[in-house]
């Protein structure tokens, strides 16, 4: 592929990040304590956002140093002149952070615990002897996908596709092509779009009162983008290179490290639930669950030796990601265009380089969602760049060739023609239905006026 086709790719997000959200901060809608600069009419927030996602996408062999740059020069020019919501220079950052802090935390925990929990599913044996058990075909590793996919339903996201990726190491020898890559994530991504307990941003609508019945109309979508994703990435692994069936006969599956994965699971999902029915008033101030982690790692040390090798690498990618996050966290956006299926859509682009979480923040305090669509797009739109979600960063720690949005869009199309397709079949079986704003405040009680004056109609 040329090198003028490659840029045109990397463009396209940081094109994509700029004009669909910032029209509404540059339309006066801007929540800080200070008017934020514009050119263009585009706040500059968003201008040096999007050349740090410009940044991440050429110049993929140094993403951490450009993400880190970015956010200290985002930063910076809040501290400076724009404000926070918080208020205004160090102190309003210091705020900022305040109120960013559990959810960095949390990410942080999340990534490097999963980090250690992939490489206990790897030693545990069990991918190995996998290949007894799938077709032999390209139909194995669509097999595989949907294994991600239904794991992801009740598992985090990140550990479905850090467990997926665990076992395409072995199922394919360690060369896995970057489509299969990103079908793996867009699997793990599909899996949590229509269960409440499979994603943050479900999460966020279940405990902002929207029913389990209505995230789950996203699995008409999801379940067409796996079709359509995981086919395509299976013929292409196929291709690059097959099951290899045969040679591990007699492997033995070591249970204690299958014990260790299935404990950290189950912390993570009982910490989850708890945290979402009993503890709810304390989740935004501190990092249950990712603590709940590193709780049941720490508790197994004697019985397995985790890999702490792969902690500096996996640091690397957690700081990475978390860079960005800081970024859009920063980002002047106080209000979405109008609730629409056509916006819905968008929100899915939009979240391949725009931190989901609080995109979804938004969408819930606006209302007037269908939301069912909101969790597919939201949910599923992230896979179509490598860091559009935490899961794709998590996987692409493991897959450092990866960390190329140009060869990430290259070999994963897919992803993107599968999100559209899915969300086309959910409108044409479903239609958009939307919600009432269930979090607006009622209107203000009308002033007196004087009376009214009669007239007369000839």
């Amino acid at each position: 592929m040329s090198f003028s086709r490659n840029v045109a790719l990397a463009l396209a997000p940081a094109a994509l990040a700029v004009l669909s959200v910032p029209a509404t901060a540059a339309a006066g809608l801007h929540p800080d304590p200070v008017a934020s600069v514009a050119i263009a009419g585009i706040p500059v927030d968003f201008i040096l956002f999007a050349l740090t996602l410009l940044g991440v996408a050429l110049f993929h062999n140094a993403t951490l140093y450009v993400a880190l740059t970015g956010m200290i020069a985002i930063a910076s020019y809040k501290i400076l002149f724009a404000g926070f919501k918080a208020g205004l220079g160090i102190s309003g950052f210091i705020g900022h952070l305040g109120h960013e802090w559990v959810t960095l935390a949390n990410l942080f925990c999340l990534l490097t615990g999963f980090a250690l929990l992939s490489r206990h599913f790897e030693k545990s044996h069990v991918p190995v002897v996998l290949p007894k058990y799938l077709p032999n075909d390209w139909k194995g590793g669509f097999v595989l996908l949907v294994m991600v996919f239904f794991l992801s339903a009740f598992l985090d996201n990140i550990a479905a596709a850090l467990i997926g990726g665990a076992m395409a190491h072995q199922l394919f020898k360690a060369r896995v092509h970057i489509g299969y890559l990103a079908a793996i994530v867009a699997a793990s991504n599909a899996g949590g779009a229509g269960s409440v307990v499979g994603d943050t941003t479900t999460t966020m609508l279940w405990l902002a009162g929207v029913s389990p019945l209505q995230v789950i109309d996203a699995y008409i979508a999801a379940f067409v983008a796996l079709l359509i994703s995981g086919y395509v990435a299976a013929k292409q692994q196929h291709a690059y290179s097959p099951i290899i069936k045969g040679g591990h006969q007699h492997t033995r599956i070591d249970w204690a490290r299958v014990g260790i994965v299935g404990l950290i699971l189950v912390f993570a999902i009982v910490t989850n639930v708890v945290v979402n029915l009993r503890l709810n008033h304390l989740a935004d101030h501190f990092p249950f669950l990712g603590l709940a982690v590193w709780l049941a790692i720490l508790l197994t040390i004697g019985v397995r030796r985790p890999d702490w090798e792969v902690l500096p690498e996996t640091a690397k990618g957690t700081v990475f990601l978390l860079s960005l996050v800081l970024c859009a966290s920063m980002m002047p956006v106080e209000q979405l265009p109008p609730a629409s299926m056509l916006v819905a859509l968008g929100l899915g682009f939009v979240s391949a380089v725009f931190d989901n979480i609080p995109l979804t923040a938004l969408a819930i305090k606006q209302g007037g969602y269908d939301w069912g669509f909101l969790a597919y797009a939201v949910g599923f739109g992230g896979s179509m760049i490598w860091f559009g979600s935490s899961a794709g960063v998590a996987l692409s720690n493991m897959y450092p060739e990866a960390k190329s949005v140009g060869q990430w869009l290259r070999h994963g199309w897919h992803v993107a023609l599968a999100y559209t397709v899915g969300f086309a079949v959910l409108a044409a079986t479903l239609g958009w239905h939307p919600d009432e704003p269930h979090t607006a405040s009622p209107p203000p009680p009308a002033l007196p006026g004087p009376p009214p004056v009669a007239t007369t109609v000839n």
